[in-house]
């Protein structure tokens, strides 16, 4: 087992807390839609490449009526990073142990009116410490209203700690979730944030309000669409926008790459990808 000091366990503990609120709150919205589905939630174990105990996880999966696919991990894993990656990341260039503890969300919806969303939050260690995440909605056929609930309660919960933060992680979020190669968004963006070094119990009380920000807004969007009309072009534009949505993650995603390079497991790394999609 790793051995986890207070800051890390607390940060653990939470995300995994999280992770039951997020769920049942799904689960929620399923049974109001008139479905019995729920989360499978398989837990699974790592090994460093030291040989020694990794860490691990559990990934949450549920196929319902409204959620098509959503996936809810978490997972907390350590040991020593290899190579070039170990240079390539914050404070382990010289010393490559590094810890990480998080929480990662990504729902692919049945009704193309509703906006399939992300969300992340991490805590990493290595000789420095700091808490990264973020939230975007990703909707096939935005919807302005949604769009502005969303960045609105996202707003809100960065103001309440730093007025600069809205428009810098905002702004971060529109250069991160950008395709170069097709020279499109993701989405309709949301607020990406990485390496908050302000001190452990400032950038976790931050971190913890976005992730209540995203349980306020994200229900109330899936219950206002859920029950929307849709069509056969929507379905067809829904499966062409999540071929963009898998190219970004397999080609650019920084977790997808981070949870290869430090041997995780690979059914929650790629729980992200949508559950069909097409291309022309």
């Amino acid at each position: 087992m790793l051995t986890l000091d207070t800051d890390q366990q607390t940060a653990r503990a939470w995300f995994e807390s999280l992770r039951t609120r997020i769920c049942t709150a799904f689960e929620a919205i399923e049974r109001d839609a008139g479905s019995d589905a729920a989360f499978e939630y398989i837990a699974w174990d790592r090994i460093d490449p030291s040989g020694g105990p990794g860490g691990g996880g559990v990934r949450g999966v549920m196929k319902g009526r409204v959620f098509e696919k959503v996936g809810v991990n978490v997972s907390t894993v350590g040991g020593t990073l290899e190579g070039d990656f170990a240079r390539s990341i914050n404070g382990a260039a010289d010393d490559p142990r590094f810890f990480a503890t998080g929480i990662s969300l990504v729902a692919h919806m049945a009704n193309p009116r509703v906006p399939a969303v992300h969300m992340n939050c991490r805590f990493l260690a290595t000789t420095k410490r700091w808490f990264g995440g973020g939230a975007d909605l990703n909707p096939p056929l935005p919807v302005g209203e949604d769009t502005e609930d969303f960045h609105t309660t996202l707003k809100a919960a960065c103001d309440a700690h730093d007025v600069d933060y809205y428009p810098r992680f905002k702004q971060w979020a529109d250069e991160y979730f950008w395709l170069p190669h097709r020279k499109v968004h993701r989405g309709v963006g949301g607020i990406f944030f990485d390496h908050l070094e302000n001190g452990f119990e400032r950038d976790f009380a931050f971190v913890r309000d976005v992730g209540e920000a995203f349980l306020d807004a994200y229900p109330r969007i899936v219950r206002r669409r859920m029950n929307d009309g849709f069509t056969d072009a929507d379905i067809a534009a829904m499966r062409a926008w999540r071929g963009r949505y898998a190219e970004f993650n397999l080609v650019y995603d920084r977790g997808t790459l981070f949870g290869l390079k430090t041997g995780g497991n690979i059914d929650a790394i790629l729980m992200s990808l949508p559950p069909l999609a097409t291309w022309e």
